[in-house]
């Protein structure tokens, strides 16, 4: 499968991981903040700056009861949904100032939109690329919209059945997106190690001959190390800075320190996977000499015969190669030979 470029990283197999730091409503509602977890981003290492486009107004009704109101445990439980994207929105006044400070610190800024009046707006702005998030990969009008801007899309597929997931991505080629990433995402928040079910990455990427990468809601870092190992060439986390301040995501949001040890050890994971490679690496070549081999352990006498008793498989490896061992026990030694002397065909012919 190709690689795909967004702003100026190239994204693909060959390349390390692109890792993605999510705002989401961290900012508290204040701008400095926002500006400050851009800045700590940067700082850590992330490649590319994610926020979310919309409104309360766009994503739901302000009705305070009923269908509308989060009765199930969790970290929202008890608010309704027009009070959660009421504080958690990042204002559509900032995202230029965002944008341009995610430019000048480095990063590729780029956003979720959420209805077609978030999308024309993100358009103004010349997003590098679009999210779809897992709760909007069933809205196929908006992915259709999506699409017809021909930009690359990262779409998270957390709660779509495998029927939808080929819906979605048919939709958007059909509309004219031929640079689409799949995330494997779980929508739970946190998500717990047990329910990531990572080996559904390289399924995906199989069955639908495209990118995959992992939208990871786990806390620490080890599922997105994992996710590397498994092809991810995408790596999306949440992001603060500093759980104990509060925020809707804080709780399951990495930390500065905890995000720059993301961006070092799955860059780690990446380079460790390689290709395939049997018999010593160059980096090996040294240590061949600590290898076991056959060595005099004994003193031995010329015609004295080669027994386990005077001769010995051991380190480091300047002697013969073990696999001889059996096949020189009871034969002659041609001359004298010292205790530490390896084992060569020259001493026994």
């Amino acid at each position: 499968m190709k690689e795909i470029t967004i702003g100026n990283k190239r994204i693909g197999k060959g390349q390390p991981p692109f890792i993605i730091a999510e705002m989401s409503g961290n900012h508290n509602q204040s701008l400095d903040r926002a500006l400050d977890i851009v800045k700590a981003a940067a700082r850590a290492g992330a490649h590319a700056f994610k926020i979310q486009t919309y409104t309360p107004e766009t994503m739901t009704l302000n009705i305070q009861h009923g269908d509308f109101r989060i009765e199930s445990n969790g970290l929202w439980k008890g608010k309704s949904l027009f009070e959660l994207y009421h504080e958690a929105y990042t204002p559509w006044e900032w995202h230029q100032t965002i944008f341009e400070c995610c430019k000048k610190l480095g990063m590729i800024p780029f956003s979720t939109p959420f209805d077609e009046t978030s999308l024309e707006f993100l358009e103004t702005l010349d997003a590098a690329c679009y999210k779809i998030a897992s709760f909007e990969n069933n809205d196929i009008p908006l992915l259709r919209k999506v699409a017809s801007k021909g930009k690359p899309m990262i779409v998270s597929t957390g709660m779509a059945s495998l029927g939808e997931i080929e819906n979605l991505v048919k939709t958007i080629s059909d509309a004219g997106c031929d640079e689409l990433i799949l995330l494997k995402c779980t929508s739970s928040y946190p998500a717990s190690p047990e329910s990531s079910n990572l080996n559904t990455i390289p399924y995906l990427r199989a069955l639908f001959d495209c990118q995959v990468g992992l939208s990871d809601h786990t806390l620490g870092i080890g599922a997105a190390v994992a996710g590397v190992a498994l092809g991810s060439t995408v790596i999306e986390k949440h992001f603060t800075l500093n759980r104990d301040e509060g925020g809707v995501d804080s709780a399951f949001s990495l930390e500065p320190d905890e995000f720059a040890s993301l961006v070092k050890e799955t860059d780690a994971a990446w380079k460790s996977l390689g290709g395939v490679s049997i018999g010593p690496t160059k980096e090996e070549e040294n240590s061949l000499q600590f290898r076991r081999s056959i060595y005099v352990s004994k003193d031995i006498k010329a015609g004295e015969v080669l027994t386990t008793k005077n001769l010995s498989v051991i380190r480091p490896g300047f002697g013969l190669d073990p696999k001889y061992y059996d096949l020189l026990l009871g034969k002659p030694s041609k001359r004298d030979l010292k205790k530490g002397t390896p084992l060569s065909w020259e001493q026994l012919l």
